[in-house]
């Protein structure tokens, strides 16, 4: 279980990391997803390690609140660019309706 921890709880830092060099907005939003993800099997992870007894209280509610942290931050990201792509396909829309 603490190797799978490790494995997606890293995992969100290197698809952040892969989101600063994207190729498009499209890939941006697809690590930052991936990153989403992750962070919610982390949680998950942490939450089956405290209740197996591997983590104690105070492991717990550390780890666990630095979880829940970058996962606010995350689906804060997440909400603005579900919003901003709203946004641009009405604009395209909105362009194409101009054009006919």
């Amino acid at each position: 279980m603490s190797k799978q921890l490790l494995r997606c709880g890293t995992s969100i830092g290197a698809n952040l990391h892969e989101a600063i060099e994207a190729y498009s907005k499209k890939d941006f939003e697809a690590k930052i997803y991936i990153a989403l993800k992750e962070a919610r099997e982390t949680e998950y992870w942490i939450d089956l390690l405290h209740s197996s007894d591997y983590l104690n209280d105070d492991e717990f509610n550390s780890i666990n609140d630095n979880c829940s942290e970058i996962l606010k931050i995350l689906v804060a990201i997440t909400k603005t660019l579900r919003k901003n792509s709203r946004k641009a396909i009405s604009l395209t829309k909105m362009n194409l309706e101009f054009d006919i």
